[in-house]
């Protein structure tokens, strides 16, 4: 501050970002002697410097301190695998830059997804401009994993295969483009070279990321507004098949086994958006056959699950031999109730507990909490097995 003013004549900066103490993963303050410090080298190594800067930021709250650990680390390396992966698949599909996006008649995924992203650019910049890093990386990760990746590349894959007429192609491309090129610009500021890396071979980009627009400074991007109305139905669209991807790992049915699936409710909207995007459901949940319909008889032999304003009904006739599964449920549930038992007797030792090291106590009790998070679950499974007999 005093040599700007001294060399400079004017103050040097305005503003001073005073960042959180990084401690261990058990809250110590590292210490050399304690043998307990991260070298910055050595993770950035072993996990690249873009995992590590966006690990920083993502739990860079104010007023609390970071527990650094190796496994956040790599937790956060997973997502840079996870947006270099999506991109070389958008690149297989996209081999030209678009200068604008055709808003009549997009698919309802491509509609949300592009409002999904004017939120999430409003609310990283928001964060950045008021030095709120990790809500800016958590809104970014949020977007990118959870919506753009889990969701939206899954929804398109039949449009970029032609499935669906080139038209519709071309839009939903001119969608993915603006998506992938707004979504590099926004993370550049936390993971700078794997988004350079993808901006370079992303056609349609000059010179490096560094350079680019911010899209709240875009006037393209100022063209996409939030789509409150198809946020909602892809919002139906999601619950419905997250309801029956539910009830395939609850009843252990295979990913690949095509199901039937009855959907009930009384709300003619419901069933209205339902029907109307039916070919997302049945390609994303994996189904045979999808109805939908008012309430009336409760169909036998399937497992249900209730969303907002419906219930769906999965049909479990010829997938689930009940006899074996109900064996098969059993025999686990003993062998877990064996395993509990000399755990529940360990805990129960006061020499236990008062003597042995505390690491050794909290293996054991979170051993407890496993087996029984474990029994539990199997337990539900079962009756709801017995229910449907």
């Amino acid at each position: 501050m005093m040599m700007g003013i001294h060399f400079m004549g004017d103050v040097p900066f305005k503003d001073v970002y005073v960042h959180a103490l990084v401690r261990d993963e058990n809250g110590k303050k590292m210490s050399k002697s304690k043998g307990n410090v991260i070298d910055p080298l050595t993770i950035i190594e072993k996990y690249g410097t873009d995992a590590f800067r966006f690990t920083l930021a993502a739990f860079a709250a104010q007023g609390r301190d970071i527990k650094m650990s190796e496994k956040r680390v790599e937790g956060y390396r997973h997502f840079v695998n996870k947006l270099w992966n999506a991109a070389r698949f958008a690149l297989m599909h996209i081999d030209k830059s678009y200068d604008s996006i055709e808003h009549d008649n997009l698919s309802l995924p491509d509609k949300w997804i592009l409002s999904r992203l004017s939120r999430a650019a409003i609310n990283a910049s928001e964060a950045i401009e008021s030095y709120r890093f990790n809500d800016a990386a958590g809104a970014l990760y949020k977007f990118v994993w959870h919506e753009f990746c889990d969701w939206y590349l899954e929804a398109i894959k039949p449009v970029l295969y032609g499935k669906e007429g080139e038209d519709k192609r071309e839009k939903t491309l001119s969608v993915l483009w603006r998506v992938l090129h707004d979504t590099l610009v926004l993370l550049h500021p936390i993971i700078p070279f794997v988004t350079e890396e993808i901006w370079n071979k992303l056609p349609g980009t000059e010179g490096s990321i560094m350079r680019a627009i911010l899209p709240l400074d875009n006037s393209d991007f100022a063209k996409i507004d939030r789509d409150l109305e198809a946020e909602a139905k892809m919002g139906l669209v999601m619950q419905v098949i997250t309801g029956i991807r539910n009830i395939r790992g609850e009843m252990n049915i295979a990913p690949s086994m095509s199901l039937d699936v009855s959907i009930q409710s009384d709300d003619e909207i419901i069933r209205e958006t339902i029907n109307q995007h039916k070919d997302i459901i049945i390609n994303l949940a994996g189904l045979g056959v999808l109805s939908v319909e008012s309430y009336g008889k409760k169909p036998e032999r399937m497992a249900t699950s209730v969303i907002e304003g419906a219930t769906i009904f999965v049909s479990l006739e010829g997938i689930i031999d009940f006899a074996n599964e109900t064996q098969r449920l059993e025999k686990e549930i003993n062998k877990l109730t064996n395993e509990l038992a000399p755990v529940l007797k360990k805990l129960k030792n006061e020499n236990f507990l008062g003597k042995a090291p505390e690491d050794v106590v909290k293996k054991v009790k979170d051993k407890k909490v496993q087996l029984l998070e474990k029994q539990q679950k199997l337990q539900s499974h079962l009756d709801r097995i017995k229910d449907l007999e």
